[in-house]
């Protein structure tokens, strides 16, 4: 999932220098005189728009896009069998392929604010989908591994660009009452995402084509893409971005558009010039910064100057150790694990039809992500946090127990040749491991799922923009981490062992959120920022 929230009228300090010169500041003055024949006031109805309904179809793509690239590689590796390079998929050959993702995104997602700035947000989504697109295709025509690691490593360069740029273009240009929405709608669109992926891989395997499924599969990722690059092509810019380049006159026009017509030019003229103000100052800052320091300035000063505040100021390094713990914890409980291999280890335990089963494992991430979005204001996110992950180590050490009563074959040689052959004293033992799989699941889509993604709520505002970058960074480098290792541990420590590993993670995991994630639910971003000063780092 991806997490930006921040407002229409928002700051970011990564931003170009806008155009500041008097010519220009009377042609954006010019520009912003309301139009003769909008005297009367503005509407009153706050229905939605077609532009937010737009808004919102592009937003549940996107998360459907990261969703099904996330799920389909599990039915996908029990798939291929021999097609790639004329031999059966080694451990570590199902490792590199589905790691070589999270590696071009941990390598790309650093510079997508950069890129943003440059080109616009919405060229760069255009871009992201040109790439999934690419990779979907270069996956679906592969005939040897390393083709298939470079489709994937494709798409990760898409996804390590749209993960930021994506919330970021939906949280500039969404109106304040429907930005919560259009939150929520890609975060349950990134759950019903990996369902899709599941269906579709049941489906193709048990009634495809046996040397083609997989290749549908993995191809038809290129359909969300190509139908998000369709609803792109008629949306606009971002106000913030087109203030920045110096075009206020469009943005002006871009506002009202979202705010429903010409009809609320005063509230977009007001937006507009809020946003000039801003950039302004955050122009003045940099200048003022640079020469103190006796530098040149320009946006690489900017982002020297932050890095400065991010890890010079307390409560600026205490909120990047916060964030990146959250982040960081995500991933290393191992719940991707199952999201990327949930096929490979339900065929390793004997089950008939692996896809159908894990299908269970993404149906259970839908529902209680669906639940959570309801609960998480309500409960709090430390709270829910505490309460969530003994659930997740729970499930994990009933995994671990199920394993452990069930006689497994090397992950090598479990796929070799067709169905695996668990040979179980208790028939049950599997079903145990899929019940408490269920259960850590349940788990973590309470908490873990949604929690770290709210990162934003702990960065002072001149640093908000960096400290959710590296955060994000951290997310990705823990993804390629549990990808490339969670095959290879499941050999070399037995798959018990390998799940007891995950579960000591979540304990201290627990142990330090106990200790310093604080509240932050109901209260303002300057609020929950300023909770970091004290010495209990804001924990009541």
């Amino acid at each position: 999932m991806t997490g930006a929230e921040e407002p229409l009228i928002s700051r970011r300090e990564d931003g170009l220098d806008p155009d500041a010169d008097a010519d220009a500041d009377d042609e954006n003055a010019r520009s912003l005189d309301p139009p003769p024949s909008s005297s009367a006031p503005p509407p009153t109805s706050s229905s939605p728009t077609l532009f937010v309904y737009l808004l919102t179809l592009s937003a549940g793509i996107s998360g459907l896009l990261f969703g099904y690239d996330t799920g389909v590689i599990s039915s996908t590796l029990v798939s291929i069998g021999t097609s790639l390079s004329s031999r059966e998929l080694t451990p570590l050959d199902k490792s590199i392929i589905t790691s070589s993702t999270s590696l071009l995104a941990l390598a790309v997602s650093p510079f997508a604010s950069v890129i943003a700035d440059r080109l616009g947000r919405r060229r760069v989504i255009l871009v992201a989908d040109a790439l999934f697109a690419l990779g979907a295709a270069l996956q679906a025509f592969a005939v040897a591994v390393w083709h298939m690691v470079f489709g994937r490593a494709v798409v990760g360069a898409a996804v390590g660009a749209a993960s930021f740029v994506v919330p970021l273009y939906l949280a500039e240009l969404a109106p304040p009452a429907a930005r919560g929405r259009l939150v929520t709608m890609n975060v349950i669109f990134i759950t019903l995402g990996q369902v899709v992926a599941y269906v579709t891989g049941w489906v193709l395997g048990e009634y495809g084509d046996k040397d083609t499924a997989w290749r549908w599969m993995v191809g038809l990722g290129a359909l969300p893409a190509v139908v998000q690059a369709v609803v792109m092509v008629g949306m606009p810019e971002t106000p913030r971005w087109l203030v920045m380049v110096g075009r206020a006159g469009e943005a002006r026009r871009v506002v009202e558009r979202v705010l429903g017509g010409k009809g609320w030019w005063r509230e977009a003229e007001a937006t507009v010039k809020g946003i000039e103000v801003e950039v302004r100052d955050e122009a003045e800052a940099r200048r003022l910064r640079s020469s103190g320091r006796g530098g040149s300035g320009g946006s690489t000063a900017g982002w020297m100057d932050a890095a400065g505040e991010l890890l010079g100021v307390k409560r600026n390094r205490r909120a990047l150790a916060i964030a990146c713990l959250l982040q960081g914890l995500q991933q290393l409980c191992g719940f991707n694990s199952l999201m990327y291999f949930s096929a490979t280890i339900f065929e390793m335990l004997g089950f008939p039809i692996p896809t159908l089963t894990s299908l269970v494992v993404a149906v259970t991430n839908f529902a209680v992500t669906v639940a959570a979005l309801f609960l998480i204001d309500r409960i709090g996110r430390r709270r829910i946090l505490l309460w969530s992950i003994p659930s997740m180590v729970a499930g994990l050490l009933l995994a671990s127990y199920g394993f452990s009563i069930i006689s497994l074959p090397p992950t090598d040689s479990a796929v070799e040749g067709g169905k695996a052959a668990a040979v179980t004293p208790e028939r049950g033992a599997a079903s145990l491991v899929l019940v408490s799989i269920m259960v850590y699941v349940a788990g973590y889509a309470l908490g873990l799922g949604n929690v770290p993604w709210m990162q934003s709520e702990l960065f002072a505002l001149n640093v908000r923009s960096l400290g959710s970058g590296i955060a994000t960074a951290t997310n990705w480098g823990a993804n390629f981490v549990i990808g490339l290792t969670f095959l290879l541990l499941m050999d070399a420590l037995t798959p018990s062992w390998t799940f007891v590993l995950y579960a000591s993670i979540c304990v201290a995991g627990y142990a330090l959120i106990w200790r310093f994630y604080p509240e932050t639910a109901g209260l303002s971003l300057e609020e929950a920022a300023s909770l970091l000063e004290d010495d209990r780092w804001g924990v009541r």
